[in-house]
């Protein structure tokens, strides 16, 4: 896994590099200080994660996230920050970064690279808990029916293939809380019971086309 960091603070970085090629899986390509300097590189390395810092001088790391995600859409943009913001949440999830974890939760940082490597998309715990509904605040797809977002559609699949909550939490990098939270939101939306209905609903309204 071929890694670019960005980070305002050199120790950071360097920082960052050192426990993350402690991993043989991962290579850090290069160290960028701004957001300027998160463009270059990334056209530069072309690197499967970039890892970056959103607050810094000269250009913030949402700036360039969107730059790069307009030419890339296939950009997977992992954000590292240690402010818990609303506005830099929403501005991230509406960008299409892929994950926003916080620098105080260093030992998920390398399993959150791991889980955006693989596609799937990162948001720690604190940051979920900052938004209660964000599953519907992310826009349905309007291809999707009963107004159903890509993920809820993505938690309703796995009960549907049978994982418990805990294999679930395991899969998504989520407490299982959190999960039992969705769960309970998604039951509600639908108008369903318990998860057995909720597994037969998916079959039912032909939801496994939509993989």
């Amino acid at each position: 896994m071929r890694i670019v960091i960005i980070d305002d603070d050199n120790l950071v970085g360097i920082s960052l590099k050192t426990i993350l090629e402690a991993n043989q899986e991962v290579e850090v390509l290069a160290i960028g200080n701004n957001g300027k300097e998160g463009i270059l590189l990334y056209e530069k390395y072309q690197p499967d994660v970039l890892l970056m810092d959103i607050r810094m001088d000269i250009m913030t790391g949402i700036d360039a996230a969107k730059i790069i995600i307009e030419k890339d859409k296939n950009a997977k943009i992992l954000f590292l920050t240690t402010f818990l913001d609303d506005d830099y949440i929403i501005k991230a999830l509406q960008l299409g970064a892929k994950g926003y974890i916080l620098k105080q939760d260093f030992e998920s940082i390398l399993p959150a690279l791991k889980a955006v490597y693989s596609g799937q998309n990162v948001f720690g715990d604190k940051i979920i808990s900052k938004i209660p509904s964000f599953l519907d605040q992310k826009k349905a797809l309007e291809d999707l029916p009963f107004s159903i977002s890509q993920k809820e559609l993505e938690l309703i699949r796995l009960v549907a293939d049978g994982l418990s909550n805990k294999e679930i939490s395991q899969k998504l990098y989520l407490s299982e809380g959190t999960i039992r939270n969705y769960l309970s939101n998604i039951l509600e939306k639908l108008d369903l019971r318990d998860r057995t209905q909720l597994a037969v609903f998916y079959y039912q309204n032909h939801l496994d086309l939509y993989r």
